[in-house]
């Protein structure tokens, strides 16, 4: 587990917040499996009837954390905590909503592909630096980027790493509304959503949603491609450079 990862649970919403300020929410292993625990935590809580993603002021994640994917790149096994959240987050029944404030970069953007509604203030920023870091997509994000925002934008987002506002992530079709209070919003939506009924939200969140099996196994795909983009000498210098510039 993590100090790093806050859950609470009210009014039928399940709260995770990302709790790294200091770090700007950057993820280390460890936070990815307390994000993976909560995750079960909220699925088997009958009291809950809706999932909520939160972050810090400013951040609400600055990506994976560079130091810690550096040393992990020669383990057998260096993404298992990474892939275990996102097959669970791929698994998971219950609406899942976003409030973004500030930075989400990588999978601070690519988790939200995975949310039912995701709001964000103005001063939020959108960029998935992937191939400037030698790496590739993650979090089954090659899969749903294209059919959420077609494939221009999803190159544009996840390739080219394109820097998106507020306002055009939501023109594209990420962000469903920006506002200054992003995280009352959320709440807000949050509870109307818990108190619908539940059976009925699980199947036409269900019906909306991309076949789970397709998701869980572009994940694998990408988490192959990602292993050993780690340990390419693109990526090693690429985290490097990264890291002297820190």
């Amino acid at each position: 587990m993590s100090q790093h990862v806050a859950t609470d649970v009210a009014d039928g919403v399940f709260r995770i917040r990302l709790d790294r300020p200091d770090k700007k929410n950057a993820l280390d292993r460890a936070m990815y499996g307390a994000l993976a625990g909560a995750l079960r935590a909220a699925e088997a809580d009958d009291a809950v009837g809706c999932i909520l993603f939160l972050g810090a002021p400013g951040a609400f994640s600055a990506g994976n954390d560079i130091a810690d994917f550096a040393a992990s790149a020669g383990a057998a096994r260096p993404l298992d905590e990474l892939v275990d959240f996102l097959d669970t987050l791929a698994g998971a029944a219950k609406p899942m909503i976003a409030a973004v404030d500030g930075l989400a970069i990588g999978i601070g953007t690519t988790l939200l592909l995975h949310c039912d509604l995701v709001y964000a203030t103005p001063r939020s920023l959108f960029r998935t630096p992937f191939s400037d870091l030698g790496v590739v997509p993650e979090a089954a994000s090659s899969l749903l980027g294209p059919l959420a925002l077609g494939h221009q934008r999803a190159f544009a987002l996840l390739v080219m790493g394109e820097t998106w506002s507020a306002e055009a992530a939501r023109e594209a079709g990420l962000v469903l509304a920006v506002g200054e209070d992003a995280e009352a919003e959320a709440e807000t939506a949050a509870r109307r959503l818990a108190a619908k009924p539940r059976e009925a939200v699980r199947i036409g969140r269900e019906l909306l949603r991309t076949a789970p099996d397709a998701v869980r196994e572009r994940i694998a795909v990408e988490a192959d491609l990602f292993a050993d983009r780690l340990r390419s000498t693109e990526a090693q210098a690429a985290f490097a450079a990264f890291l002297k510039r820190g």
